[in-house]
C-alpha cells in the first residue's frame, strides 16, 4: 500500500509530516486530507477564530500530488436598533 505525507499549514503554523500514512490511492489520500482540514476548521469555531488550513499531500517520492485548502471565517451581523 502506498504511503502519503500530509504537510499542514494552519494559520502561521506549519507542520511537516515525516511519518506519513498508508492509504490505498491518491483519491484516498485526498479524502483524508479534506476530512482532516475540515475537522481542523470545525475545531477552531468554538474559539471564534478564523481558520485557514492547507494540507499538501506528498507521495512516496515526496512529490506533491494534492493540495486541499479550507478557509473559514465567521461574520456576525448585529441587528439594527429601531
Amino acid at each position: 500500500m502506498p504511503r502519503f505525507y500530509f504537510d499542514v499549514q494552519a494559520g502561521t503554523r506549519f507542520t511537516a509530516d515525516e511519518v506519513g500514512l498508508e492509504v490505498d490511492s491518491v483519491d484516498a489520500a485526498e479524502y483524508e486530507a479534506a476530512r482532516a482540514a475540515a475537522e481542523m476548521g470545525r475545531d477552531q469555531l468554538p474559539n471564534g477564530d478564523a481558520c485557514n488550513v492547507t494540507i499538501a499531500v506528498r507521495d512516496e517520492r515526496r512529490q506533491q500530488v494534492v493540495t486541499v485548502r479550507v478557509a473559514m471565517e465567521v461574520y456576525r451581523n448585529e441587528p439594527a436598533h429601531r
